[in-house]
């Protein structure tokens, strides 16, 4: 048994790979490669897949993951922004599909029962491909893509009261199903589940899940968070799909969605593609082509009479007819969840095979047509613009924004909040320059975020991560972690989501330049020379080397890349041409005793220059300092003497320093 799965896999992604090269070049969206993958490998067609049921396992993992990622990248916020699409629109959607189905399939002689359930299967949509192919052309927070959406949740709310129906359809009454009561204490009982999780359950779970610092614990929260949620409202009588959403609106309330989406994804996508493989083995291709026309002509009826009353429910919420046009087109196919609904038709006798193959048949070629679909709807739509139509319809009641910008542009992105970090953040904050900080420090972060820091919780190795803090649009990238692994994978990760940002990295070795440098960094900083530099800062100074000569050696070195410290050659120029330093010159601090023989005397009177061959270069005292005394300046008891000469003349003047004045003469 384990074996055959394998092998099913094996031949799933295999094959799967072969059909997305070939549509890559012929420019077909990835989604209709893996629908072709399941119509070639499945039963009707070659038979490679042997255990389609648990294709159809996975494939409901991938619808789970896909609606899960979707609700961490959107928000309770801007949910409650689409309340009017959900409630208003997904009603007259459904409400006006179902009515115009059912109409047209009486006036065809078909049984009023059997009319209403065409009438469920076509008004729901694939929430699945279409947020797929919104997220992927990044319009899920354009006027067309959150009223798809408010719709498309709506559908799957919708799906439990036409469960409920379709026994009494049917003619049957066995009990089964929810009351209508019972049904709505679950979704309050839900709701204060989310309420409560939102805000206190899940951000304390992955604080402690993120503190441990165990990547695969902090995984297994995530995941559990998600299944957990689900088999919560799938118990409640609530699709999968629906508490996955659900799951993922709750976290994405935390500081840690960022990192939970990019841990996610990889799943995501390997799960998600089966279930495009497992609703492609659904079609029997035999029976496609000996119906083609008939199939062919129901599916544009479809694509139209969907297109049409989704379009009119968005025009009735206030929106433009460009807006009606492109919400219309995107959800016009029909959905995943119809399937359940047609084979529990098929279960009380509504369909028969015929009918249901048809059906088949016409829901995975509008669901193979989706993407086509919504990439030629904003022609169809600028097409319709330019029809002389009246103002209301033209621009809608709705003031519709252009889809956001992202947040942030050409700011700096910070990975590690340490010292280094800290002060990278300062520097910018004082130069008004915008910024944001990804750290994995769960205490750094809620410190840093009471502060008002835009701080985030995350792994910068993955690329959602980099995403979320703006690397398309950011200007400079800054690591200063101490990973030397972490850091090479983020370079990587930074230079293919962005050419064009500047890199600079922190690291503690000058034999990790080539390297950083070779994954793409433009400015490597090792932290040995930057030492050694200051060090031999001090060094030069103590050398009496020209404050302008030092920091032009150091400005060489840095612009060099470090190359005269590797360099096996002479430095160039020679130290012994940067200063005038000579064996036996030292400068040093004297201060002058209260009751000393020179306290009240002048720098003439004293000359010291011919007596001890000592020059006296600034004086301090108090707060003010001398810096180019002349034979007038007196000096004083107390003051602090900045003088020049050889050490052992240095030291007899120290002593001249503190003698007491016993006969007031030299």
């Amino acid at each position: 048994m384990e074996a055959s799965i394998l092998t099913d896999i094996v031949v799933i992604f295999g094959l799967s790979i072969a059909i997305l090269f070939v549509c890559s070049r012929l420019r077909i969206p990835a989604i209709v490669g893996f629908l072709i993958t399941g119509m070639v490998a499945g039963p009707y067609a070659l038979g490679l897949v042997h255990d389609t049921a648990t294709v159809d396992d996975f494939a409901e993992i991938g619808v789970i993951l896909l609606l899960f990622t979707i609700g961490m990248e959107f928000s309770f916020k801007s949910l409650l922004r689409i309340k009017r699409a959900v409630l208003l629109g997904g009603s007259l959607q459904v409400g006006g599909t179902i009515l115009i189905v059912a109409a047209a399939s009486l006036l065809l002689g078909i049984p009023w029962q059997e009319a209403v359930l065409f009438g469920f299967l076509l008004s729901l949509s694939s929430t699945a491909i279409v947020l797929s192919v919104l997220q992927s052309r990044s319009e899920m927070e354009s006027p067309q893509g959150r009223t798809a959406l408010g719709i498309l949740i709506f559908q799957d709310l919708v799906i439990i009261p036409m469960m409920l129906l379709v026994p009494i359809l049917a003619g049957a009454d066995d009990g089964s199903g929810m009351s209508i009561p019972a049904f709505l204490a679950t979704s309050v009982g839900i709701l204060i589940f989310v309420i409560v999780s939102a805000n206190w359950l899940v951000p304390k779970l992955l604080f402690h899940a993120a503190r441990l610092r165990i990547p695969e614990i902090f995984l297994l929260s995530i995941v559990l968070i998600c299944l957990f949620t689900a088999w919560l409202t799938a118990s409640a009588g609530l699709s999968l799909a629906l508490g996955a959403f659900i799951a993922g609106l709750i976290i994405s309330e935390s500081e840690y969605s960022h990192e939970a989406l990019g841990a996610i994804l990889p799943f995501k996508e390997v799960f998600t593609s089966f279930f495009f493989v497992s609703v492609g083995m659904l079609l029997n291709i035999a029976f496609l082509f000996e119906h083609l026309g008939v199939v062919l002509l129901l599916v544009a009826g479809v694509v139209a009479v969907k297109a049409i009353v989704a379009g009119a429910a968005t025009l009735a919420i206030g929106y433009s007819i460009r807006t009606a046009l492109l919400a219309g087109l995107a959800i016009s196919q029909i959905g995943e969840f119809s399937f359940v609904l047609s084979k529990t038709g098929a279960d009380y006798g509504l369909i028969d095979s015929g009918a249901y193959q048809t059906f088949l048949a016409v829901t995975i070629l509008t669901m193979i047509a989706t993407p086509f679909v919504i990439g030629g709807a904003p022609t169809v739509a600028n097409r319709t613009m330019r029809l002389s139509l009246p103002e209301r319809v033209r621009l809608g009641t709705i003031r519709e924004k252009p889809p956001e910008e992202p947040c942030m542009k050409d700011h700096v992105i910070i990975v590690g909040f340490g010292l280094g970090g800290k002060n990278v953040a300062k520097a910018a904050k004082a130069a008004d320059i915008p910024y944001v900080i990804i750290e994995m420090n769960p205490e750094t972060i809620q410190e840093e975020r009471a502060k008002g820091e835009p701080i985030h919780y995350g792994d910068a190795t993955r690329r959602a991560v980099l995403g979320h803090a703006g690397i398309r649009t950011a200007k400079v990238l800054v690591i200063v972690i101490s990973d030397p692994s972490a850091t090479r994978r983020i370079i990587a990760t930074a230079r293919r989501a962005n050419p064009h940002v500047r890199i600079i990295a922190r690291t503690r070795y000058v034999g990790d330049i080539a390297d950083l440098s070779s994954l793409g960094a433009d400015e490597v900083i090792p932290e040995e020379y930057i030492t050694s530099i200051e060090i031999f800062t001090c060094i030069l100074s103590s050398y009496l080397v020209p404050r302008d000569e030092i920091e032009r050696f150091a400005a060489e070195v840095r612009a060099d890349g470090y190359e005269l410290f590797r360099s096996a050659h002479p430095l160039e120029p020679g130290l012994q041409d940067l200063g005038f330093y000579r064996p036996g010159a030292e400068i040093e601090t004297l201060r002058v005793g209260q009751e000393a023989r020179i306290a009240g005397h002048t720098l003439a009177e004293a000359n010291l220059r011919r007596r001890f061959g000592v020059t006296v270069l600034a004086v301090r005292r108090g707060d003010e300092v001398i810096t180019a005394p002349c034979g007038e300046t007196t000096i004083q008891g107390g003051d602090v003497c900045v003088v020049f000469g050889p050490a052992e003349k240095i030291a007899t003047l120290d002593r001249y320093f503190r003698e007491k004045n016993e006969n007031n003469g030299y």
